[in-house]
């Protein structure tokens, strides 16, 4: 019998490679290790411009029959789904305030310079630059289908729906015969100029104990959410989250909710939620659903501000929390996007400066992938909530599912 290696397996083995191979071929040839590594910045350009480019096609394709197949109750569940994302975005935040303002006084004593200087050293670039740009922005995609998936389900649209649900076939094929079989390769890309410019083992070797709280939080908070989620579902929470755990890992090696979207789908539907359910809340939630990344600015911001002496009040900082939940949803699908989007709310609301932005970027960028991979296994509980309380919105009655493996 044929032996195949899983994606997890393929994930593992692929970031096992890139941190070998990133330490071992700068001691062979320092020129071999640039163009190696150029060679996969090169793939990594390429497939990440056309994940940028199908990204609102796939959340056109699944959420716009999503919709229209919900019928009339499909604006309620946009509602529900909305709700409970903010809330979840939120509660994270939180969270991590109060953890944070706990611990880190007792670490923190006095600000990281050096950090500010040492962070930033160019990683290696592709040989060229080829622009692949999208036909519609994230939001723009999720206007379209919102539109769309509403309208059909208001006139009660057949033909318009079967062009849909073409197309949801046509994106489904595209991210199962290309999408996923090439991920491997990008995480490889990303994780060997990671070790190439050895930038995130300089800010973590500063700030480590940060880094290994926002770890604990967000392993809490996914926690708390799968025990919500498995007490509702009548599932137990850390099976669940074993089913999510390749979602998970696809998430850290392409530091991209957006790009994590067809794996995050797939385990999510193994979860026992409804596929009209995930085909519609999984590739909204990529958008809106941020408490892995909101957990992990707060707590940098914290650290940051702590590190230069500046008091951290709840009363202040809790308005910051509320605006993080709306102005990440501005954040491109790209790696460090939520922080970028924040910037502004870190200059305006926390009064920080340049020196500190710099630095809140460096620490944020060092585990950006971690805080993304915590939004996309969070997702997965979100959609299977969303499912639980979906046939008191919109009036439908399902069947129940064999929920099996307790």
């Amino acid at each position: 019998m044929k032996w195949k290696i899983g994606l997890i397996g393929r994930i593992l083995i692929a970031i096992g490679l890139a941190v070998g191979m990133g330490i071992l071929l700068p001691n062979i040839h320092e020129g071999l290790a640039t163009n190696f590594t150029r060679l996969f910045a090169t793939f990594n350009m390429l497939f990440g411009g056309f994940l940028n480019f199908i990204v609102p096609l796939i959340i056109i394709a699944f959420i716009a029959p999503g919709i229209a197949k919900l019928g009339t109750g499909s604006g309620k569940l946009l509602g529900l789904a909305t709700v409970f994302a903010y809330l979840s975005t939120i509660f994270a935040g939180v969270l991590a305030y109060f953890v944070a303002t706990t611990l880190l006084p007792n670490v923190i004593h006095k600000p990281g310079d050096s950090v500010v200087e040492n962070a930033g050293k160019a990683a290696a670039t592709s040989f060229f630059e080829l622009e692949m740009e999208p036909i519609m922005g994230v939001m723009a995609a999720l206007i379209v289908a919102f539109l769309f998936g509403i309208g059909m389900a208001s006139i009660k649209s057949v033909s318009l729906l079967a062009v849909f649900e073409e197309l949801n076939v046509l994106i489904e094929k595209v991210i199962s015969n290309v999408i996923i079989p090439l991920l491997p390769v990008h995480i490889f890309g990303i994780f060997l100029n990671m070790t190439y410019t050895g930038e995130v083992a300089k800010v973590l070797s500063v700030f480590a104990f940060v880094f290994a709280m926002i770890i604990v939080l967000h392993l809490t908070m996914l926690t708390i959410q799968y025990s919500v989620a498995g007490s509702l579902a009548r599932r137990n929470p850390f099976v669940l989250m074993k089913t999510m755990v390749p979602a998970y890992l696809t998430a850290i090696g392409t530091q991209s909710s957006a790009a994590s979207i067809p794996v995050t789908l797939r385990q999510a539907r193994q979860t026992g939620a409804s596929e009209r359910v995930t085909d519609f809340t999984i590739p909204l939630f990529a958008t809106i659903h941020l408490s892995g990344s909101t957990i992990t600015l707060v707590s940098c911001s914290i650290g940051v501000l702590l590190m230069n002496n500046l008091p951290v009040e709840f009363a202040s900082y809790l308005p910051f929390i509320l605006m993080l939940g709306v102005t990440m949803i501005a954040a491109p699908g790209v790696p460090g996007g939520a922080v970028m989007a924040a910037v502004g709310l870190l200059s305006s609301m926390l009064q920080f400066d340049e020196s500190m932005v710099a630095l809140m970027i460096a620490l944020y960028m060092a585990q950006d992938s971690f805080g993304t991979a915590a939004n996309v296994t969070g997702d997965g509980a979100l959609a299977i909530i969303v499912d639980k309380f979906t046939p008191a919105v919109d009036g439908s009655v399902e069947e129940p599912k064999n929920l099996e493996a307790r």
